[in-house]
């Protein structure tokens, strides 16, 4: 029998027969609740805080607006090419999709929104925003450092992962509804949960709020044309006012909320906050054009209003012997945030494990909105603010001001959270070993050699066992040759993203490298018996003729 033969049989061996190493983790309570602990403690090291720091400061220098954002989704993808992480693009045009795991359930996504904002940045830093009339004034440079700073941690443990985690890196927030087009396009494709962050600086650093159901208004914009009869302000009569006509609007308008929404439960804002008409002092101009913003907490009231809105400004015009016309923003209007009730109870369990009890506070409802409202309408969702606010270092002024700065003291805890939420909610345990692989970033758990051996030892069976229980169709491309690129090579994958890299464990490469482990932790080990060898060398001949000539795909 040749030394591969041999090889195979001690393989066999280990996936077949008792072990203490089991492909089921299973943690107790008092270890599950480490798990966002440790997960702090790791998002804190220097390797990890800095490089966060560094991309959101690369972001914010250079910002981009709702569905421009082509340098932001190109070091995304630059950062997750360098980590090893399959991702589709373009999604929704400058969007990207990247996978953690198995390939298979549970999915569980994590999202960060990635635009800015039309204004200038009046903040005199070192990393001022370099593009005139752009600027990050709502933190979303941060909440796409988070997300990475996750997607780094997370691809620590991926062998851990017994369903995928999928990163969203969404554009267009800022009044474009990226995430609205991200959904049409597939983007939550089978995804069972979705969580998102949003930076505050209403709190404290190292606290958290949010709230069960409802926490974001529905809301959209209205745009009216009031046309009239222009002319010399000194003869009035000879003119049809629009300018009249429209302050009528307006203070209309304004009865909506007062005498028509229920005052117990009157949680309506309309706020006319565009008013266009004339350019002189003495002429009365032909048309005038108001706009503005209104926002509810259920879709009847929105419904109600719209058409209300409608109704007023069209008739009071007509008093005013003028005639308008009503426009509404569909690509604006966004629906009702509501978190999930079950989706609440488990971020309560995990912040109050990371955080402490004390620090989980709860946000009232906010009549902001966010199109985050479009995931959480389609699949079960939660949305929460992440404090960044520390007196020590000035006043952080709230989201849209042009002196908005972010504390990057709080992108450790933005990242273990969204890392922590999405572990706990599909099956995984991170740090349940005393050891563990990493491709770039050094762990400070591995005790010894054997321990070390170990671990590769358990990933190489959990590859293989993985690879003959969830995919029951060949992968593309043959598997030979130096297979150490083929998780790079997977970056534009669609349905299976994790499949590839677990296929490869079985090609030439992986099983030679994996099985010197294997054999090497056999060795080492405590009760390995010739016996058990000679009973299941043909049965491991027989499985490793049986993947080779792709014979498998029958027996799945």
């Amino acid at each position: 029998m040749g030394s591969s033969k041999l090889l195979s049989l001690l393989v066999t061996l280990y996936l077949l027969a008792p072990t203490s190493i089991s492909s089921d983790v299973s943690l107790s309570p008092e270890e599950l609740t480490q798990i966002p602990v440790k997960f702090l403690d790791f998002a804190k090291k220097p390797e990890i805080f800095y490089w966060m720091v560094n991309i959101r400061r690369k972001i914010h220098e250079n910002p981009e607006l709702g569905f421009q954002e082509f340098e932001t989704s190109k070091l995304i993808r630059s950062e997750l090419d360098q980590m090893g992480i399959p991702y589709k693009f373009p999604v929704a045009v400058t969007g990207v999709v990247g996978y953690i795991g198995t390939g298979q359930p549970p999915f569980v996504a994590l999202r960060a929104d990635m635009d800015a904002l039309a204004m200038e940045e009046s903040v005199e830093w070192e990393h001022k925003s370099k593009v005139p009339g752009k600027m990050h004034a709502c933190g979303h440079d941060a909440h796409v450092a988070m997300l990475l700073g996750a997607a780094k941690m997370l691809q620590v443990f991926r062998h851990e992962i017994k369903g995928t985690i999928v990163l969203v890196f969404q554009p267009a927030e800022e009044g474009g509804g990226g995430a609205k087009k991200m959904l049409d396009a597939g983007a939550l494709e089978n995804v069972e949960a979705i969580f998102g962050l949003h930076v505050s600086s209403l709190f404290p650093v190292g606290t958290v709020a949010s709230r069960p159901g409802p926490t974001l208004a529905a809301g959209g914009f209205f745009e009216a044309v009031i046309n009239g009869k222009g002319g010399h302000a000194a003869i009035p009569q000879h003119t049809i006012d629009p300018i009249v006509a429209a302050s009528n609007v307006i203070v209309s308008l304004q009865h909506l909320v007062s005498r028509e929404a229920d005052p117990l439960d009157s949680q309506v804002v309309l706020t006319v906050a565009k008013f266009e008409g004339g350019g002189a002092f003495n002429i009365i101009p032909d048309s005038v054009t108001i706009g503005g913003t209104f926002r509810a907490f259920s879709k009847e009231s929105i419904i109600q209003l719209k058409q209300r809105i409608e109704e007023v400004v069209m008739k009071q015009a007509s008093v005013q012997r003028c005639n308008a016309t009503v426009t509404f923003d569909d690509k604006s209007f966004y629906p009702v945030t509501v978190n999930n009730k079950n989706l609440h109870e488990h971020f309560q369990k995990v912040a109050a494990d990371m955080l402490g009890v004390q620090n989980i506070k709860e946000n009232r409802p906010l009549m902001g909105t966010e199109d985050f409202s479009f995931f959480a309408e389609a699949i079960p969702g939660y949305f929460y603010y992440l404090g960044m606010n520390d007196e020590t270092k000035g006043k952080f002024e709230t989201g849209h001001s042009p002196y908005f700065r972010v504390n990057e003291d709080a992108l450790p805890y933005g990242a273990a959270l969204h890392a922590s939420l999405a572990t706990r909610s599909s099956t995984i345990a991170p740090f349940s070993s005393p050891c563990r692989e990493s491709d770039d970033i050094a762990v400070d758990n591995c005790k010894n050699k054997k321990d070390e051996e170990k671990i590769k030892a358990r990933s190489w069976r959990l590859r293989w066992m993985t690879c003959f229980s969830v995919k029951k169709s060949k992968p593309k491309g043959k598997g030979k040759g130096k297979d150490k690129d083929r998780d790079k090579s997977s970056t534009s994958v669609t349905s299976s993203p994790i499949h590839d890299s677990c296929y490869s464990a079985m090609n030439s490469y992986y099983r030679d490298e994996n099985l010197k482990a294997v054999i090497s932790y056999c060795r080492n080990s405590q009760g390995l018996s010739c016996g058990r060898v000679l009973v299941v060398g043909a049965a491991s001949w027989l499985l490793q003729f049986v993947v080779e000539s792709s014979l498998w795909r029958l027996l799945v």
